[in-house]
């Protein structure tokens, strides 16, 4: 069995996907996954362009290097380079989600495309997580009320910008304004940027270009590390009702536009 035929099985493996389930996520039929991973058809490129794709992994990763190996780290040999792997495992094949430290915020700026950083992380298993590279970020301050200062944001990696959501929560890592935590609005159609909005409206918002952003985490879902008090579950209640409020009155002033 070839690099590609082991590593189709591998990548497949680590999203716990069926041969049958995989082949409708690619829009193929079964059996050429199971020809694939038998190694009995080469791929064509479109194939391989529909698998890098999918798992992001480059093809040339994909094709050359055996992936079953970067168990344990969080990068794959290629060539003279080192390229992050997106989805880091454990010894019994378990994904794990590195955690960013409150004290090391700071440094995850300089330190977020290093595999040598990335690596020394502290890691964590959360089963329930979907698909995807997921990482754990601290929140400090309370711009995105109700949720506590030291909690946790877990964030699925955002390759590609277009999958971009007004309205949804991120991990932003920006060139001038470092690590954010904000509710997000999609401008890139129109200036290139992204509005980022604080629950807290104490705090005002305020626009990145698209090109100062490093880094996106979608919110998949968060840790709190402090109990809440009955008054601020109270708080957070009428809270929520209003910025709920708040989305279905643009939504519906879009509509009468």
């Amino acid at each position: 069995m070839n690099n590609f035929s082991k590593n189709i099985k591998y990548l497949r493996d680590l999203k716990q996907l069926s041969q049958e389930t995989l082949a409708e996520e690619l829009g193929v039929n079964r059996s050429r996954i199971a020809a694939h991973e038998s190694n009995r058809t080469e791929p064509n490129i479109d194939m391989l362009l529909a698998l890098s794709n999918y798992f992001k992994v480059p093809i040339d990763a994909i094709l050359r290097n055996d992936l079953s190996k970067s168990n344990g780290k969080s990068f794959i040999e290629l060539g003279n380079q080192r390229v992050l792997f997106p989805i880091t495992v454990d010894s019994d094949n378990e994904n794990l989600i590195e955690v960013v430290p409150i004290k090391a915020t700071a440094g995850y700026l300089s330190g977020y495309d290093d595999p040598e950083y990335i690596e020394q992380l502290q890691k964590i298993k959360l089963p329930f997580l979907p698909t995807g590279k997921h990482r754990a970020f601290p929140i400090k301050g309370d711009s995105m009320l109700p949720m506590k200062d030291g909690a946790f944001v877990i964030g699925r990696f955002v390759e590609d910008r277009s999958e971009i959501k007004t309205g949804r929560t991120y991990v932003l890592l920006t060139l001038n304004d470092g690590m954010v935590y904000k509710r997000v609005l999609n401008n890139i159609a129109v200036d290139n940027s992204l509005t980022l909005v604080s629950d807290n409206k104490a705090y005002d918002a305020f626009k990145v270009s698209i090109n100062e952003v490093l880094e996106l985490w979608e919110f998949t879902c968060s840790i709190n590390t402090q109990e809440y008090s009955e008054e601020e579950l109270k708080l957070s209640s009428i809270m929520n009702m209003f910025n709920e409020l708040g989305v279905e009155l643009k939504a519906l002033e879009k509509i009468l536009k």
